[in-house]
């Protein structure tokens, strides 16, 4: 245990030595540290059939500190097989940044408020990003300091 506890502390003196020096200087902290690892962070596409619904998805899920930042792009075509057939509809996309460990719980209330039946969640992960950005959605979901 002891010698796992000293490489865990070699790690991050040397993550913070080249965290300093990537970006410009500055000392992050341990929980910032924590932001500037990959797949901390995610981003969510899921597509509704209007601007209304989208704009509530939204707006709930921000409020309920699940994602920090909705963007909301209208006028998508989705062309896709239902029951046997061809659709294609307009819809509206949303593009959802949260953290990855809240991505069940977004899932989950989502499918709650939406009217599809089988409505589109997928995510992908955040390999990289602005340090400044990063912090952003941390505090936004789990430091609720903006």
């Amino acid at each position: 245990m002891l010698k796992s506890r000293k490489f865990f502390l070699e790690y991050v003196s040397v993550l913070r030595c080249v965290t300093s020096t990537a970006f410009g200087g500055k000392n992050f902290s341990m929980s910032a540290l924590d932001i500037l690892l990959p797949n901390k962070f995610s981003v969510s596409y899921v597509t509704a059939p209007s601007m209304d619904i989208a704009e509530m998805i939204a707006s709930r899920l921000v409020e309920k500190h699940l994602a920090a930042c909705v963007n909301i792009v209208p006028g998508l075509t989705s062309v896709y097989r239902w029951k046997g057939a061809i659709q294609k509809d307009t819809e509206v996309l949303m593009m959802i940044k949260s953290p990855t460990e809240s991505l069940k719980e977004l899932t989950t209330f989502v499918k709650s408020v939406h009217p599809y039946e089988v409505c589109e969640v997928i995510s992908l992960p955040i390999q990289h990003g602005n340090p400044d950005y990063l912090q952003f959605l941390y505090d936004a979901t789990k430091g609720g300091k903006h």
